[in-house]
């Protein structure tokens, strides 16, 4: 991960051949993938995700909003910039961008909102404090 930004955090990713549409550009639903895989690193790098975790973090996606600004051409480098916009009882909106590796260009911006579910019941359930101080830990700018 770097650390290459004002507020929440750059996550380094890499974009393959086979996430290009047939003009050579990162296909429109591949945008949220990198997301996702930002996620799954920045969460990793906390300890959670873990099979052998004790208690499970499951969470839905309740939301997504994305604005295209600049096609990503080719494969290569790109970089996922992650911060916290609110945190809930149960639920957490997050911001991202995905840009260039040294966060200087935006290709596309947007929200994420997740729910936390019970293991046992698959209903809304509060947030540990593991991960509060996850969500805290990349606050993004008051707004």
């Amino acid at each position: 991960m770097s650390e290459s930004v004002d507020y929440g955090v750059l996550i380094p990713l890499d974009v393959y051949f086979d996430d290009l549409d047939p003009y050579g550009m990162l296909h429109n639903s591949r945008y949220t993938v990198m997301v996702e895989r930002a996620w799954n690193t920045y969460a990793f790098s906390l300890g959670f995700g873990a099979f052998e975790e004790a208690k499970p973090t499951h969470y839905v996606v309740k939301a997504v909003g994305i604005v295209f600004d600049l096609p990503v051409t080719g494969n290569g480098e790109i970089a996922v910039h992650l911060w916290t916009e609110r945190v809930g009882r149960t639920s957490a909106t997050t911001g991202f961008r995905v840009c260039s590796r040294d966060g200087s260009t935006t290709y596309a911006h947007g929200t994420r909102t997740i729910v936390n579910l019970s293991g046992e019941t698959m209903r809304p359930t509060e947030w540990s404090e593991d991960h509060r101080a996850g969500f805290d830990r990349i606050q993004g700018p008051e707004a």
